[in-house]
C-alpha cells in the first residue's frame, strides 16, 4: 500500500509535488460541528511558507488555502475535508541542467530505484512542500484539541552548533530561527549567514513540549504513543532522529536516577517525557528531533548521472540555508494529528 496516508480514527492523505499544479490534503474522521475557517488554517500555513527570512528559500508561494469540501456555514460536516494550495511560483527550468544527475542527500536515487521514474522538478513528492498539507490538517486537529486544553509548542533548540540556554516562549515567533532563546537566536542567525555565503547549509535540533495531554493515550504494543510520535516525526523530510524526555542521556544514568518516582501529588520528575509503557502519563510530553542540513547546496559535489557517469554537481535554485524554523510548525502539526487520532481511538474503545 502506498504510504501517502497517516492515522486511523483521524486520517490524512496528502497529495501533490513541489513543481506540480498544487499540493494539499484530504482529512477524514473530522468531528462534525467544529467551527473552523480558512483563517484558522492560513495562520499555521503562513508559519511554514517560504520567503520568511534571509535564511529560508526566497520562493514566493502565498500558500493560500482553498477548502473544497467538508465545510458548511463555517462548521465541519464530518465528511472528508479537502484543502488545496495551488503552486504559483514553480520554476522547474532551474533543474533542467541536473535532471539526469543524482543530487547528494536527496531522494533522486532511491525514488528512481523504487518507481523506475521520478519527478526531477525540485524534489517532486519528496519535497518539503508536501508538508503544507500536513500543516493544514494539523490546524484542524489543533482547533479541536486546543478547545480541550491540549497545546503543542515546538521551537529551535540548537542550530549551527549553537544551543539555547534559556527557555522563553514569548520570543519564539519573534526571531527568524523560531528559537526559544533570543540571544542564542542572534548568534545562530549570524553563523548561518556566514555558512550560507560559502554555499553550504546547516541543520539543528527542534524541541517540542505538549501540555494538557490526559493520562491514558496510546495503544500498546505496536501503536504506543511515543512510537506513533516517532513515526510522525521521522516521516518529515530532513528528520533523522528523535528522543523523549532525557533521551539518549539515559544511557549514562542509573535506574535510580532515571525512574520517575511518584508522590501523592503525582510524578516527582519527568525523565520519561510524559509517556510510560507507550501510554501518556498526564505529565508534559517532551521530545526532540534532529534535523539534517538542507541537502540542496550550490557547493560542488561528486555524483553520477542516471547512466552511472561521474559528474560534479551544483544544486542551484531557491533553497533554505536552514530548514529548522519552517519545520517547527510541521512538528506541531504532526503532534496534533497523532494526539487527536489517539484521543479518538481511546474514546472509541471506551464507548
Amino acid at each position: 500500500m502506498a504510504g501517502n496516508s497517516f492515522g486511523q480514527a483521524f486520517r490524512i492523505t496528502t497529495f501533490g509535488e513541489s513543481h506540480g499544479g498544487a499540493v494539499g490534503v484530504v482529512v477524514d474522521g473530522v468531528t462534525p460541528g467544529v467551527e473552523i475557517s480558512e483563517t484558522d488554517i492560513q495562520e499555521q500555513l503562513d508559519r511554514r511558507k517560504p520567503g520568511q527570512s534571509s535564511i529560508t528559500t526566497p520562493r514566493t508561494e502565498p500558500d493560500t488555502v482553498h477548502m473544497l469540501s467538508g465545510i458548511f456555514e463555517g462548521k465541519t460536516t464530518g465528511t472528508p475535508l479537502m484543502m488545496v494550495l495551488y503552486n504559483s511560483d514553480a520554476d522547474p527550468s532551474a533543474y533542467d541542467s541536473i535532471k539526469d544527475k543524482y543530487r547528494p542527500g536527496h531522494a533522486d536515487f532511491t525514488y528512481l530505484k523504487k518507481y523506475g521514474i521520478r519527478d526531477w522538478r525540485g524534489s517532486g513528492r519528496a519535497s518539503g512542500r508536501e508538508t503544507s498539507g500536513r500543516v493544514a490538517a494539523g490546524a484542524v486537529a489543533r482547533k479541536i484539541l486546543e478547545s480541550m486544553g491540549i497545546s503543542a509548542l515546538a521551537y529551535t533548540k540548537r542550530s549551527a552548533g549553537i544551543e539555547c540556554t534559556t527557555f522563553d516562549p514569548d520570543v519564539i515567533e519573534k526571531n527568524p530561527l523560531r528559537a526559544c532563546d533570543a540571544a542564542a537566536a542572534e548568534k545562530m542567525l549570524a553563523r548561518i549567514t556566514e555558512i550560507k555565503e560559502t554555499d553550504d547549509s546547516v541543520g539543528g535540533v527542534i524541541e517540542c513540549r505538549v501540555q494538557g495531554v490526559p493520562a491514558g493515550l496510546g495503544e500498546p504494543v505496536f501503536d504506543k504513543l511515543d512510537a506513533e510520535l516517532a513515526h510522525a516525526m521521522l516521516s518529515i523530510g530532513s528528520v533523522k532522529g528523535i528522543e523523549f524526555g532525557t533521551g539518549f542521556a539515559a544511557a549514562d544514568m542509573k535506574g535510580s536516577e532515571h525512574n520517575d518516582q511518584i508522590g501523592p501529588d503525582g510524578f516527582l520528575t519527568n525523565n520519561a517525557g510524559g509517556i510510560v509503557g507507550g501510554i501518556s502519563s498526564g505529565e508534559e510530553v517532551l521530545f526532540r528531533i534532529v534535523v539534517k542540513p538542507t541537502s540542496s547546496i550550490a557547493r560542488p559535489q561528486n555524483t553520477v548521472t542516471i547512466s552511472g557517469e561521474p559528474q560534479v554537481i551544483r544544486t542551484e535554485g531557491r533553497h533554505d540555508a536552514c530548514i529548522c524554523p519552517r519545520i517547527v510548525p510541521v512538528v506541531e502539526a504532526m503532534t496534533y494529528l497523532v494526539l487527536l487520532d489517539h484521543y479518538k481511538r481511546q474514546q472509541a474503545m471506551l464507548a
